[in-house]
């Protein structure tokens, strides 16, 4: 008697068809659907783009250690203690 059984589960289903009902659910299924894929999609667009060389005749990316100046912005240096 601990345990869900499948009478209850049908009854639940029941309820939140009765609640919602199946156009609204059919919609939440697609939305979903459409989402998962689009993530798949999105996450293998990102492992293919993230070790390839760049295009030839385009030069690589540099990084500077150039600082910007900005009124907003506070330069600390952090220090432990000893």
């Amino acid at each position: 008697m601990g345990g869900i059984s499948i009478w209850h589960w049908l009854i639940v289903l029941l309820v939140i068809v009765l609640i919602f009902g199946t156009k609204k659910l059919r919609n939440i299924g697609e939305d979903l659907g459409s989402a998962v894929k689009g993530f798949k999609s999105g996450m293998k667009a990102g492992s293919e783009g993230e070790g390839a060389a760049p295009a030839p005749g385009e030069p690589p990316a540099q990084v500077t250690t150039a600082k910007k100046t900005d009124a907003n912005t506070v330069d600390v240096e952090a220090k432990t203690k000893s």
